[in-house]
């Protein structure tokens, strides 16, 4: 469901701190986790780019800080340029390559961004892909076919629309459904809606569902609702 108030959110040290606790317990024993995060830069999120890359920024920043997750940054812009960015697990070289993104014209290219996700898994376990954008331009059949690709292969994907296309709506809500997944709105007019919601996700990726459940009580909103997708689906 699209979500057009703004919820109760924490704060960054609350963030951290349950980032501390869930690394002392048992359930991220398992190797690193490794997350892919996808990133529309077409025009029409010119006007929120800088805020987003801060605030993505600052959340894989606490991740980082406390190990247990490489992050993959991938982004489309322009006439069909797609680029994947080397595995990071350093903050700092993620900031300074997410920040030297800028948007510019041109079509969504999800369909690419699933096909790179199902590549990566076959080659080394994913433990979940993160999506964001504004808008869906390509024909959703093809794309909930590679989405059913994913879900059989255990990657979920995260779906954050920023803003409120019924289009985009409809084929976000359905890759996540296919993929066990979750889709959430999200507001900029919040400051540290994203930040928690992506905090939401890289929990999940170091420590599984019940690290996010247990995120998920502490909180609500938009991190409970993606707690309880995950947990339904």
């Amino acid at each position: 469901m699209t979500v057009s108030r703004l919820p109760t959110v924490s704060t960054a040290v609350e963030v951290a701190e349950f980032l501390r606790q869930v690394a002392r317990t048992s359930v991220i024993a398992a190797p690193r986790g490794r997350l892919l995060f996808a990133l529309d830069a077409t025009a029409s999120r010119q006007p929120t780019w800088d805020r987003a890359c801060q605030l993505q920024s600052e959340m894989f920043a606490s991740a980082a800080a406390l190990g247990g997750l490489a992050l993959q940054l991938v982004w489309y812009r322009g006439y069909g340029e797609f680029q994947a960015e080397p595995w990071l697990t350093d903050s700092a070289e993620l900031r300074q390559r997410m920040t030297g993104v800028q948007c510019r014209g041109g079509l969504t290219q999800i369909g690419r961004v699933l096909e790179h996700a199902v590549r990566e898994t076959q080659r080394h376990r994913l433990n979940a892909l993160v999506l964001v954008g504004d808008c869906l331009e390509e024909a959703v059949d093809p794309l909930c076919h590679q989405a059913g690709q994913l879900g059989l292969l255990g990657v979920p994907v995260f779906v954050f629309q920023e803003g409120s296309n019924s289009t985009a709506e409809t084929g976000f809500r359905e890759i996540a459904r296919l993929t066990h997944g979750a889709y959430c709105a999200f507001d900029f007019g919040s400051a540290r809606q994203l930040h928690d919601l992506l905090s939401a996700v890289a929990i999940y990726a170091t420590g599984g569902s019940q690290a996010l459940e247990a995120f998920g009580r502490r909180q609500c909103g938009l991190v409970r609702q993606l707690a309880r997708q995950i947990r339904e689906n």
